[in-house]
């Protein structure tokens, strides 16, 4: 048996956390001492494992306590129902960090875009001068920018996804074979014809975001079909290191 204090050490559980989890239901003690001690046995700890296991997945106390009700069936269920909410989720999150780094790096405002709805490209181009104006590679994609008509702007953003169209029916290749390795030369320089000088250490940065799984991957492999976003980076990789 343990006591209160003996069962935070083990878990890093608080003392709060565990009076509450007993006012709740959730995890009553297995026995109190006539001094009024919590004591806690082998079977509640298993409980407890369980409680602190679906916290971490993301399970609200509420429904921690009918889980724990259920049989296995049901639990495996309520499981497959919460991975899809959390991949849901990390889908959504990943599209805000892919966006984000973008940011950071260029403040390009043209990248096909066109599934972020409810961002204007005027609002898009604000906040990126606003987040990221004094950088240099801002400051070299507004002079590049200057006076470009939201057309060409568009017509540039086809002629990118042009390039993954193009790199999609190169798949079946070694990422080092020498037309992907040059396809991946052209990439470097259309962007830094068009948008900003794309240093190597850019364009490895701009290759871990075509493959990360949020929206910039998802426009990738709409054009060049299932897997080009990470047959990018592939190539990329060996691209930035070769020298």
């Amino acid at each position: 048996m343990k006591t209160v204090k003996q069962v935070c050490e083990m878990t890093g559980v608080s003392v709060r956390a565990l009076h509450h989890y007993d006012a709740i239901g959730l995890l009553p003690p297995t026995a109190v001492t006539e001094a009024g001690y919590r004591l806690y046995d082998d079977g509640a700890l298993n409980r407890l494992q369980l409680i602190l296991v679906f916290r971490e997945l993301g399970f609200p106390l509420k429904d921690i306590k009918t889980l724990l009700e259920m049989d296995d069936a049901e639990r495996s269920e309520a499981l497959q129902q919460q991975i899809r909410l959390l991949e849901d989720k990390r889908s959504k999150l990943q599209s805000r960090i892919s966006l984000a780094a973008l940011v950071k790096l260029t403040g390009v405002k043209n990248m096909n875009f066109e599934n972020f709805d409810a961002r204007s490209m005027d609002d898009y181009d604000s906040q990126a001068k606003a987040l990221w104006g004094k950088t240099e590679a801002y400051r070299e994609y507004q002079t590049k920018s200057k006076g470009r008509s939201r057309e060409t702007d568009k017509a540039l953003g086809d002629d990118l996804m042009g390039l993954f169209r193009e790199l999609g029916t190169m798949k079946a290749l070694p990422a080092s074979d020498p037309a992907v390795q040059q396809w991946v030369a052209r990439l470097q320089g259309f962007i830094t014809e068009h948008y900003y000088t794309c240093t190597r250490q850019i364009l490895f940065g701009l290759g871990q975001m075509y493959a990360d799984g949020g929206s910039m991957t998802e426009n990738i492999d709409r054009a060049g079909g299932p897997g080009t976003g990470a047959f990018a980076k592939e190539a990329i990789d060996l691209y930035c290191k070769s020298e």
